[in-house]
């Protein structure tokens, strides 16, 4: 069933459709009266929905039921990723929300050849914006990720995270592989998971700098190697969501 998203606090008996739910809807689904379909408020309650009157221009859906799902990731995640080039990033965050990630940053690395200056910035943001929502009704999110941009990783509020990691292309060069296990096996005897936040940085194609990576460092980011193999830039945050949905809700 086609979920939607609408940005109001909480659904009553009957909905007007947002103009933007109406044109999927309507325009591009076809839906006619007695359609159903789910739609979410800022509540996270899921609200099957039935239509009960479409004109040339308006909507309006009846509460047929509510119901509550746990398809969250049990702890919050952050993914940050240096720029990179052409429409990887599009790759990442449209993954990204399948997988579970809540929030997404993109940040100009040192190696970085990709750059988003304030034009490109703006369009670049809404565009994946926009990826985000369709890939959140996709998999039947209760939430919409959030995604920004910043100059640098120095502009990391760091203070919102209380477990830091780093995926470091010469940590698995060097054999290490255990310290995203140790870290997962850790976070599993947390009393409070729902609390945790995780932030995970990557780099770009080019890597992290040894100056970024001695700031990580310096900030208590662990270093962690994701296996024998070398992943591209949009590969390891996807690599690093399936393991934390491995580990927190299947295994």
């Amino acid at each position: 069933m086609q979920r939607y998203f609408i940005e109001i606090p909480q659904i009553n008996e009957r909905l007007v459709l947002p103009t933007n739910v109406y044109h999927h809807a309507i325009t591009v689904m076809r839906l006619k009266p007695g359609a159903r379909f789910e739609a979410v408020a800022a509540d996270q309650k899921v609200t099957v929905m039935q239509l009960v009157e479409v004109t040339d221009e308006t909507a309006v859906a009846k509460v047929c039921h509510k119901f509550t799902q746990t398809v969250e990731l049990p702890l919050e995640v952050t993914i940050v990723c240096g720029l990179s080039k052409k429409d990887k990033a599009d790759w990442i965050v449209q993954k990204g929300t399948e997988l579970g990630a809540q929030h997404f940053i993109f940040f100009a690395g040192d190696y970085s050849v990709a750059r988003w200056d304030q034009k490109k910035r703006t369009k670049k943001l809404a565009r994946l914006r926009k990826i985000i929502t369709g890939a959140s009704e996709q998999a039947h999110r209760l939430s919409i990720p959030t995604v920004e941009y910043i100059e640098d990783l120095h502009s990391l509020t760091l203070e919102h995270y209380s477990e830091r990691v780093v995926a470091y292309e010469e940590a698995a060069k060097q054999g290490e592989k255990s310290i995203l296990a140790q870290l997962i096996s850790r976070l599993k005897t947390v009393d409070k998971l729902s609390q945790t936040h995780l932030v995970a940085v990557f780099g770009p194609e080019g890597g992290i700098s040894p100056a970024e990576i001695q700031y990580l460092q310096q900030n208590n980011f662990l270093l962690a190697g994701l296996g024998p193999r070398i992943m591209r830039a949009e590969t390891a945050p996807l690599y690093m969501l399936v393991a934390l949905s491995y580990a927190f809700e299947l295994a």
